[in-house]
């Protein structure tokens, strides 16, 4: 037993210490049985992974409320999370924190609309609206050309 990647296999209890890969070995019932049982041995349990069959679903109606955020700090978050995951449309003023902190917290904003199948959208360089799935926002979402901060939050 010379070849190192054998000897990493029989370790490992990938392969018998008998078994070599240069000449075919005979299949025979005593070895079938055992390569079976060690096939058994080493199956993990398996958890299927599903969805919630209730899945807390915002209604469909009118949008009666919509919610404006000047966040100072990356920790009011929060409040725009649990808000959006209510159905809440949100603005997102950012004129009052630094760059950092409002790259940071459009990062969060971004991840927390794909989560949540909604959609964000800058309204002007420092103020976005997210917005849930149930809610259409019409207009082309484009800014404006002659606004100098709008290179500040390029994707």
């Amino acid at each position: 037993m010379s070849n190192p990647l054998k000897k990493t296999m029989v370790y490992l209890g990938l392969a018998d210490e008998e078994e070599t890969y240069d000449e075919p070995v005979a299949e025979t019932p005593a070895r079938r049985e055992r390569t079976a049982e060690r096939t058994i041995e080493k199956a993990a349990p398996v958890t299927p992974l599903h969805r919630p069959a209730v899945v807390r679903q915002p209604t469909a109606g009118t949008v009666s409320e919509i919610l404006t955020v000047h966040p100072k700090q990356y920790r009011d978050a929060q409040l725009i999370a649990e808000n959006f995951r209510d159905g809440i449309p949100v603005i997102i003023n950012l004129s009052q924190m630094s760059d950092a902190d409002a790259r940071r917290l459009i990062d969060f904003a971004s991840g927390l609309s794909l989560g949540l199948y909604g959609r964000i959208e800058r309204v002007t360089s420092k103020v976005f609206l997210l917005s849930p799935e149930n809610v259409a926002i019409s207009g082309d979402g484009t800014l404006a050309p002659a606004d100098p901060e709008a290179a500040a939050f390029t994707q």
